[in-house]
C-alpha cells in the first residue's frame, strides 16, 4: 500500500499535468481537485466593484491579479494547495505579479479575496483555512448567499483571529494598508 505522502505526490503531479477545457480553472483544494466552470455576470460584477473600490480609495498603491496562482503551505487545517482567488492585491511596490511563476509563494500579498460560488463551502472554509495558515493578513470574502461581506484578519496558524461581517449595504472597515471602508451597496 501506497504512503500518504506518496498519494499525495502524485495528486499534485497529476492536478499540475491537468488540461482544463478551455474558460475553466482548477485548483487543488483538501486534497480534492475542483475544476470550476466560467464565473457569472454577477460574479464578475461584485469583483469589479471591489477592484475598483481597493484601486482608488487604499492609502497605499494597491496591484490586483484576478486568478493568480497561490502555492499555500501545507499542514494543519490545509493539505498542500495550489489555489487560485479571485482577487489577489499587493502593494504596488516592490510589482509582486511581475515575472511571477503560474504558481506563487503568497509572501507579500495583502489581501485575497473571493466571491462565493456554486461551491460555497470550499470559499467559507477550505480556502480560508489555507489563506491563513499562509499568513496572508486578510482574506474578504463577498458571500452571495448570505448577503454579506466577511473580512478575516490576523492570521494565526490555520484561522483567523479577527472577523468583521457586515451585511450588504454596510461598510466594513479594511485595515490598513487599505485604510478605507467598503462600501458594499453594489452587492445588493
Amino acid at each position: 500500500m501506497a504512503s500518504a505522502a506518496v498519494l499525495r505526490l502524485l495528486l499534485l503531479e497529476g492536478f499540475l499535468g491537468l488540461h482544463t477545457p478551455e474558460g475553466f480553472r482548477a485548483e487543488l483544494i483538501e486534497g480534492e481537485i475542483v475544476v470550476a466552470p466560467p464565473t457569472d455576470g454577477d460574479h464578475e460584477d461584485h469583483i469589479n466593484h471591489l477592484v475598483k473600490q481597493v484601486i482608488r480609495n487604499s492609502a497605499t498603491d494597491m496591484s490586483f491579479s484576478g486568478y493568480q496562482g497561490l502555492r499555500l503551505v501545507s499542514g494543519g487545517l490545509c493539505p498542500r494547495n495550489h489555489v487560485i482567488p479571485d482577487a489577489t492585491f499587493a502593494p504596488e511596490s516592490p510589482r509582486l505579479f511581475r515575472g511571477a511563476p503560474p504558481w506563487m509563494e503568497p509572501a507579500g500579498v495583502a489581501m485575497v479575496a473571493e466571491v462565493t460560488t456554486s461551491r460555497p463551502d470550499q470559499d467559507r472554509i477550505a480556502k480560508r483555512h489555507c489563506y491563513a495558515r499562509a499568513g496572508i493578513p486578510l482574506h474578504l470574502l463577498i458571500d452571495r448567499d448570505k448577503s454579506q461581506v466577511s473580512v478575516f484578519g490576523k492570521p494565526q496558524r490555520d484561522e483567523y483571529t479577527e472577523v468583521r461581517l457586515a451585511p450588504f449595504g454596510q461598510p466594513p472597515a479594511l485595515p490598513d494598508p487599505f485604510g478605507f471602508e467598503l462600501d458594499s451597496k453594489p452587492f445588493l
